[in-house]
């Protein structure tokens, strides 16, 4: 099949686009590289997929929507993976312009070419942030998620809502799914897992906010695109439709649109993670236990009955072996970067 990925530099999109090309699919890759982290691992990860003889990808961004529109005219894709947006909970509070920039009018102008040019099944990345305020744990899709606790939350909801609308309106059936804490090979120097790798090997002492007591539902690069997979062949059927809803759906009523946790259902505490990574590297961390920081919510918990419900499948790789993944690809790789 032909799939349309956008964020396909990224740290998700570019692992989805090689295992579809890897699967004998088609992709198109979309992608406005830009430097919110180290660019030169986004062009790694480009040159890889390059290799592959069914990738074409073109650089630009969300926001120009004349060549989103064109792009997926002229590809005509099956599937269409949105992944791209602004990305980091801490960062939207120092640069809120660039998320409604990226993940509002990026996130409309992909739908708007959706409906120029409609997919048989529209996927979007959410993520876990959306529940934010919600105490109810695990975290299922039909759970409140009204109170975003920091504005790249409330604008990843915003894109759920978005997608609805147009599922609605077009009858595009639309799956979003929401990420919990992902973490492996060629993953975001933003994030934990790389800045605690970096730190620890470098002798720097590493900062574990919410006194190391913050629980993840930490979920492994290999878990997230299998379930991408498995999800793209599971398209929301329409109001009225003969097809009965799973336990616990976040099927619409009135849209073939649902939103699906992606996460093994396995909380682990902050401290625990970082024992993984002394482990894997076979030293020591120097800690210093910080304050929760603003938008931080003091656990993730997915509940992942409903995508096991539609999929069969359930990630289960576990921490230790994740991060020794990542640390064998980060000093084989990134360290010599």
């Amino acid at each position: 099949m032909k799939y349309f990925v956008t964020g396909s530099a990224g740290f998700i999109g570019f692992h989805l686009a090689r295992r579809l090309l890897e699967d004998g699919h088609e992709v198109w890759g979309f992608d406005g590289v830009t430097p919110y982290y180290d660019v030169a691992l986004k062009r790694q990860r480009l040159a890889i997929l390059e290799g592959y003889e069914a990738f074409s990808a073109i650089e630009a961004m969300l926001e120009d929507r004349d060549t989103l529109k064109k792009c997926v005219r002229e590809f005509q894709p099956d599937i269409i993976v949105h992944l791209a947006a602004q990305a980091g909970v801490r960062y939207s509070i120092d640069n809120p312009h660039s998320y409604a920039d990226a993940n509002l009018v990026g996130t409309l102008n992909l739908l708007e070419a959706a409906r120029a040019t409609p997919p048989r099944h529209l996927m979007l990345a959410s993520t876990s942030s959306v529940y934010g305020g919600n105490q109810h744990l695990p975290f299922r899709e039909i759970d409140s998620a009204d109170h975003p606790v920091s504005l790249y939350a409330a604008t990843k909801k915003a894109a759920e809502a978005m997608s609805h609308s147009y599922a609605h309106l077009f009858e595009i059936p639309t799956t979003c799914f929401r990420f919990f804490t992902v973490y492996g090979p060629w993953g975001r120097p933003d994030m934990a897992l790389f800045k605690f790798v970096s730190a620890i090997l470098a002798g720097e002492t590493i900062d574990l906010y919410g006194e190391g007591k913050m629980r993840r539902d930490f979920t492994y690069i290999d878990d997230i695109i299998e379930a991408i997979v498995r999800l793209s062949a599971v398209e929301p059927q329409p109001p009225g439709s003969t097809m009965s809803p799973q336990l616990n759906d976040s099927l619409s009523s009135v849209a073939p649109w649902r939103v699906v946790n992606i996460a093994g259902g396995v909380p682990v505490e902050l401290l625990d993670f970082v024992e993984a990574i002394e482990s894997a590297l076979d030293l020591s961390a120097s800690k210093r236990l910080l304050p929760l920081q603003p938008g931080d919510p003091v656990a993730t918990w997915a509940d992942p009955s409903l995508l096991f419900a539609l999929t069969q499948y359930c990630p289960s790789t576990t921490v230790a072996d994740g991060v020794d993944d990542f640390v064998s690809w980060y000093q084989g790789n990134y360290s010599k970067h």
